[in-house]
């Protein structure tokens, strides 16, 4: 099983973005992307999405689905 958490956190750290900022951009509370990087709550297909546009990247790419 993927580790959801790890790829969130990590997409945040690479845009060198604190919980606070990326909460604020995709309209969410810093606790919820903290439960979020903790797996301790999946986030919503929605704010999936709001994630993956905000870093212009996949849904793939954000939750670290690799195919090869």
């Amino acid at each position: 099983m993927l580790n959801y958490g790890d790829s969130f956190k990590e997409h945040r750290e690479t845009a060198g973005l604190s919980q606070q900022a990326l909460a604020k951009a995709i309209n969410t509370s810093y606790q919820n992307i903290g439960r979020w990087e903790k797996n301790q709550v999946l986030p919503s297909i929605d704010f999936c999405v709001k994630l993956a546009d905000y870093y212009g990247i996949t849904l793939d790419e954000l939750v670290g689905r690799d195919f090869r």
